[in-house]
């Protein structure tokens, strides 16, 4: 399983009032190009190109519930699928989850799958979100 990421502006973005994790609408998008720490919006990723299943903008990640216990806020997020239809989606290697409500797309955080994935017709692709441990936790 691939480890989350996070971008170093989502900290700040949090004490600015860009997310409400429990409102907001949450996407995941691929991409083949190395995010890295200091990106802050959208528009910094390289997204793969739309087509064959991949719609551009990625896709959204519903939330399942964001609950604090005992100080501990967890994250919990819907599993996100591509599955490629009449041809393979493009190449990618990375996840980026983002906050498409912020006019910007501010990012949150990316998994990195550790080699390209290549999606042909008729196969899907998983991000696997912790259903148990969340997608992140703020202490």
């Amino acid at each position: 399983m691939a480890s989350f990421n996070k971008f170093n502006s989502f900290v700040s973005d949090l004490a600015q009032k860009v997310h409400n994790l429990n409102s907001d609408t949450l996407k995941v998008l691929l991409s083949d190009t190395a995010p890295v720490a200091t990106n802050t919006i959208k528009s910094n990723i390289g997204e793969i190109a739309a087509g064959n299943g991949y719609a551009a903008g990625g896709a959204s990640a519903p939330l399942v519930s964001g609950n604090d216990t005992s100080g501990t806020y967890k994250l919990i997020l819907s599993q996100v699928s591509w599955t490629a239809s009449g041809g393979a989606i493009a190449q990618f290697r990375y996840a980026v989850l983002y906050n498409s409500t912020a006019p910007s797309g501010n990012l949150i955080g990316w998994w990195d799958y550790g080699a390209e994935v290549n999606l042909t017709n008729g196969n899907t692709f998983t991000v696997a979100l912790d259903q148990t441990n969340g997608v992140l936790t703020l202490q």
